[in-house]
């Protein structure tokens, strides 16, 4: 990489635009300026960022504000994401959306570089969007194997930790730990019910085929990613686990395929770190993967129940792969093809 460019981050005092700043001077991208924007709760804050304090500014509806930038990268929320498009895209910043806002809009592009990389070529709107963090851990994992043959069905149940709902998940969990540890009441805010000591099979809302929107994501943007008729039928739980989502994934193929063959293919894979020898303990948890970049599998073995089909367990950190990570791969694959 030897342009420098000139970034902003909307967002930048929640959990993912935190990680943004840590991935940005992490993986050194070329940073020329940045510029930090947020709620009027935020502004006035200052981040560090490479030895330089910068104060988060107010965002609001004046183009100029994005005027010479090149890349935003947007995790405010999806109303705010629609709200400030315009003002963000106006003179030709490329905003990369972390909120669920244009996902499946037909002219905006849904990208996980290790997938559909090229797919960030097509953008007429100058919007390309991060899928959500489950999709992202799952669909890197089921490409290996699309490679050796086509998916036709997927069965996933997700054990998704508090950081999916903000740095005020992680907080509220770790305040019901306290609060339990010292024999007082654990107060429930962030999540419809306490999360210590218990299982949540709901994140977001009902829809009419009794779904959550959560599992809906999953069925509908791994096909628009996969470019695929894949169908996947998806049960979400949130789980007490600070950081990191776990997946225990089921896929049908057209042909069989062995679990030697499923090894190799995610060794091979972009992206993917096999962490697989059960009989000593060795497999993929999420206190130990959480911070890392790539999605770690392990636990693969034959579907008893299906000659043609694959099981195996799947952990991603959901705050840098699942959010922020995955957005600054797509700006550094676009420097990389000097697109």
């Amino acid at each position: 990489m030897n342009k420098e460019l000139n970034i902003a981050i909307v967002g930048a005092s929640g959990a993912v635009g935190q990680e943004l700043l840590k991935v940005l001077a992490q993986r050194n991208f070329p940073v020329k300026s940045l510029k930090l924007f947020g709620s009027e709760r935020s502004a006035g804050h200052t981040y560090n960022f490479k030895g330089k304090e910068i104060e988060v500014q107010l965002l609001t509806k004046t183009p100029e504000d994005f005027k010479g930038i090149d890349i935003a990268f947007c995790s405010a929320g999806g109303g705010v994401s629609k709200d400030y498009a315009e003002t963000i895209t106006k003179y030709g910043c490329l905003m990369i959306d972390n909120s669920n806002a244009f996902r499946m809009e037909k002219d905006v592009p849904l990208v996980v570089p290790e997938v559909n990389a090229e797919d960030a070529l097509n953008r007429p709107r100058n919007i390309i969007s991060n899928p959500n963090c489950t999709t992202i851990q799952m669909v890197v994992a089921l490409k290996a194997i699309e490679n050796l043959c086509h998916i036709k069905r997927v069965h996933v149940a997700t054990y998704q930790a508090a950081s999916g709902a903000g740095a005020t998940g992680m907080a509220e969990l770790k305040e019901q730990a306290i609060a339990i540890a010292n024999n007082k009441e654990p107060v429930v805010k962030k999540f419809s019910s306490q999360l210590m000591f218990n299982l949540i099979p709901q994140i977001d809302v009902f829809t009419e085929n009794d779904y959550t929107k959560e599992e809906m994501k999953m069925y509908n943007e791994t096909q628009k990613i996969m470019h695929s008729d894949i169908q996947v039928s998806a049960t979400c739980i949130r789980v007490p686990v600070m950081r990191a989502h776990s997946e225990a994934i089921w896929v049908e193929c057209d042909e069989e395929i062995t679990v030697d063959q499923a090894a190799k293919a995610f060794v091979e894979a972009e992206g993917i770190q096999l962490m697989d020898d059960p009989s000593n303990g060795v497999y993929p948890m999420p206190l130990f993967i959480a911070e890392k970049d790539d999605v770690y599998v392990g636990r693969i073995r034959r579907d008893l129940a299906n000659p043609k089909g694959l099981a195996f367990w799947c952990v991603g950190d959901q705050i840098r792969k699942g959010a922020a990570l995955n957005a600054v791969q797509i700006a550094e694959w676009l420097i990389k093809n000097d697109k």
